[in-house]
C-alpha cells in the first residue's frame, strides 16, 4: 500500500522530468521551434499534475469536514423533522373547519426571541462569564501541561489541583453568600415596615437586593449616579441615563421589563389568535361551532370565573343543540339557531371586554412597577420632569413589541364601530370638503391651485403614518401633528381667498376644525383609528389629556363618532356639522 502511494506521488514527477529533459536536447540540438512546443508541454502537464494533487487535497480535508459533523447533523435533521410533524400552538383552526395560521408568534417564541435579543445587545460581559472564559483558558493550559508529564506525575498533579481548585470554590461560595446577605440586609433596612410584609413589599426587596448586586459587579451605575450629582438638572443626563439603563438587558430593570411583557403577551395570545366571527354588517355575526364556543378559547388566567363559564345561556344552549335534530317544526328549529348565534355572540363579546380591561389593568401595573424599580435603581430620577421622561422611556420599550397584538384584541371588541366607520368611509371617500360642512373659505375652489391634489391632502398623509408607531405617545404626536398641519392649511386656503383679508386671529376655531377633520378622516380611509383612539384613551396619562395632547385626541374621537352617524343612502348634507 505504502510503495502504491509512493509511485502515485513519484510518477508525475518522473514524467514532467522526462518531458523537460526532451525540450533540452532539442534546445542544445539547435532545434528551438521543438524544444519550444516540449518546454509548453512539460508546464501544461506540470501544471495538471499541481491542480490534481490541489483537488485531491481538497476533497480530502472536505470528507474528514463531514465525517466531523455527520453525527450532530444527523441529529438536528431528527429534531427538525419532528419539530415539523408535531402540530404547534402556531396553527389555529376555523369554527368552520378550515386551518391558516395566526399573524402572531406563539409566546414561547415570543420568549425565546427576547432572550435571543438581549444576547445580542449585551454590550459587556458579566465577571461569571469572564470568569467562565478564564477557567477555559486555564483547563486548556493545564491539560497542554499534563499532556507532557509522566504518569505518576501527572497523578501527584492532578490530585494537588483539584484539592486547590476544591478549596478555591468553598472560598468563592461563602464571599457570595456573605455578600447575598450583606445586601439582603440593606435592603431590608431600605423597607422596614412595622407589621406583616405583604407581596409586593416582598417582591421590592427581592427587586432592590439584586439592584444592589448588579452595581456591586458594575461600573457605569456609579459613574452614571455621581455624573448626576455633580449636574442633578441636566436634561440630557437625565435622559441618556434612561436610555443607557434600558440597554442593558441584563439589569433588574430590563428582565423585569422583559417578564411583564412576555405576561402580557402570554394573556394576549390566546385570544388574539383565534378566529373571531367578524361581522359582515351592523347587528349581523356568523355563527359559531359549539366545539369552538367562548369558553373553549380562553387559557386559565381568563378573568372569566368557573360560574360564569357554566351559565344557565350555555347549559340551554348545549341542551338546545343536542335536541335539535328531534324538532319538528323547521321555524321552530330555525330560532333556536338565530338564538345560539345571538347568544354566542353576547357571550364572546362580553369576554372579550373583560378580558381586555384585566390586560389594560395588568399594563397599567406593569409600567407602575418598572417605574419605582428605576427610581429604587436611581434617586436621582425622583423628579417631576425625571420621571415623565422615564415613563416615555419605558413605554416606547415596553409597547413596541407587543402593540400589535394589543391593538388586534381592541379591534375585536371595537369591531361593530370600526364596520360601521369602514362603510361610511367607503361610501363618502369622494366628498368635498363643503359637503361635510367646511367653510368655503377654508378651501380652495379652483382645482389647478392645489396642482393636482385635493384639499387638505398633506394632513391625511400625516394621519396614515400613525399606523407605523407602536407606542402610545408617538401615536398621540402623530394626531397633533396633523391637527397643526390643518390649522396651517387652513390658514394658506383663507390668504389664497381674494375676497378675505389676511386674518388678525387664528384662521379656525373649533366648529371649523372639526368639519375639516372629518374630511381628513374620510380620505384616510382608516376605520382602525376607532380602537387606535380608544387604546390611547386608556394608556395616556391623565397630564397629557389636560392640554393640546387631550384636545387633539378628544377631537379625533368626536370626528370618528359623527363620521359613523353619516347616513349610508347618499352623501352628506351640506349644512352637517359634527358636535
Amino acid at each position: 500500500m505504502a510503495a502504491s502511494v509512493s509511485d502515485s506521488t513519484q510518477r508525475p514527477l518522473q514524467n514532467a522530468m522526462k518531458l523537460v529533459k526532451v525540450a533540452i536536447q532539442l534546445d542544445t540540438g539547435n532545434r528551438h521551434k521543438e524544444a519550444y512546443c516540449e518546454y509548453l508541454r512539460s508546464i501544461s502537464y506540470i501544471s495538471h499534475a499541481l491542480l490534481e494533487d490541489a483537488t485531491s487535497k481538497l476533497y480530502l480535508s472536505l470528507h474528514k469536514t463531514l465525517l466531523s459533523v455527520e453525527t450532530p447533523n444527523a441529529a438536528a435533521l431528527v429534531s427538525e423533522t419532528q419539530s415539523r410533524e408535531q402540530p404547534t400552538r402556531h396553527r389555529r383552526v376555523l369554527s368552520e373547519g378550515g386551518e391558516t395560521d395566526s399573524p402572531f408568534l406563539p409566546p414561547e417564541v415570543f420568549q425565546k426571541l427576547q432572550s435571543m435579543e438581549s444576547k445580542d445587545n449585551q454590550k459587556e460581559l458579566t465577571p461569571i462569564e469572564e470568569a467562565s472564559r478564564l477557567n477555559q483558558k486555564l483547563k486548556a493550559n493545564y491539560e497542554a501541561r499534563l499532556a507532557r508529564l509522566t504518569p505518576g506525575q501527572a497523578t501527584q498533579k492532578t490530585s494537588l489541583v483539584s484539592l486547590e481548585k476544591k478549596s478555591m470554590l468553598m472560598c468563592l461560595q461563602r464571599k457570595m453568600e456573605e455578600r447575598r446577605l450583606r445586601l439582603q440586609e440593606e435592603a431590608n433596612r431600605r423597607f422596614v415596615t412595622c407589621g406583616t410584609m405583604t407581596a409586593e413589599e416582598q417582591e421590592q426587596r427581592v427587586l432592590y437586593a439584586s439592584v444592589l448586586e448588579y452595581e456591586q459587579d458594575h461600573e457605569w451605575p456609579k459613574i452614571w449616579k455621581a455624573n448626576l450629582k455633580k449636574n442633578p438638572n441636566d436634561p440630557t443626563l437625565v435622559s441618556g441615563l434612561i436610555s443607557c439603563l434600558l440597554s442593558y438587558p441584563d439589569h433588574p430593570v430590563m428582565k423585569l421589563l422583559k417578564r411583564l411583557q412576555y405576561r402580557v403577551y402570554n394573556r394576549l395570545y390566546p385570544i388574539v389568535s383565534q378566529c373571531v366571527p367578524l361581522s359582515t354588517a351592523p347587528g349581523h355575526s356568523l355563527p359559531l361551532k359549539p366545539s369552538r364556543s367562548v369558553q373553549s378559547l380562553l387559557l386559565s388566567d381568563s378573568p372569566i370565573s368557573p360560574q360564569q363559564q357554566q351559565s344557565p345561556f350555555k347549559s340551554a344552549m348545549t341542551h338546545s343543540l343536542s335536541d335539535s335534530s328531534n324538532l319538528v317544526s323547521t321555524d321552530r328549529e330555525n330560532s333556536f339557531e338565530d338564538l345560539e348565534k345571538f347568544l354566542t355572540q353576547l357571550d364572546w363579546d362580553r369576554i372579550l371586554k373583560e378580558h381586555l380591561k384585566a390586560i389594560i389593568k395588568d399594563i397599567h401595573n406593569a409600567i407602575d412597577r418598572l417605574l419605582s424599580l428605576c427610581l429604587l435603581s436611581f434617586e436621582c430620577l425622583n423628579t417631576a420632569s425625571s420621571k415623565d421622561q422615564c415613563v416615555a422611556s419605558i413605554e416606547e420599550v415596553f409597547f413596541t413589541p407587543i402593540w400589535c397584538p394589543l391593538l388586534a384584541l381592541f379591534r375585536k371588541v371595537y369591531r361593530e364601530r370600526e364596520l360601521a366607520v369602514e362603510s361610511r368611509m367607503r361610501l363618502h371617500r369622494n366628498v368635498s370638503p363643503g359637503d361635510v360642512g367646511v367653510s368655503s373659505k377654508l378651501f380652495p375652489r379652483d382645482p389647478a391651485v392645489l396642482h393636482g391634489s385635493y384639499p387638505y391632502e398633506s394632513a391625511v398623509q400625516e394621519l396614515k403614518l400613525l399606523c407605523r408607531d407602536y407606542c402610545p405617545q408617538k401615536k398621540l404626536e402623530c394626531i397633533v401633528r396633523t391637527l397643526r398641519i390643518i390649522c396651517g392649511c387652513a390658514e394658506e386656503y383663507r390668504l389664497l381667498q381674494e375676497n378675505y383679508p389676511p386674518p388678525k386671529s387664528a384662521a379656525i376655531g373649533a366648529d371649523d376644525l372639526l368639519p375639516i377633520l372629518t374630511f381628513v378622516a374620510l380620505r384616510s380611509q382608516m376605520p382602525q383609528l376607532v380602537s387606535e383612539c380608544a387604546a390611547l384613551e386608556e394608556f395616556i396619562h391623565e397630564g397629557y389629556l389636560i392640554g393640546e395632547e387631550g384636545y387633539c385626541l378628544t377631537s379625533m374621537q368626536s370626528t370618528l363618532t359623527y363620521v359613523e352617524s353619516l347616513p349610508l343612502g347618499g352623501a352628506p348634507p351640506l349644512t352637517a356639522k359634527p358636535t
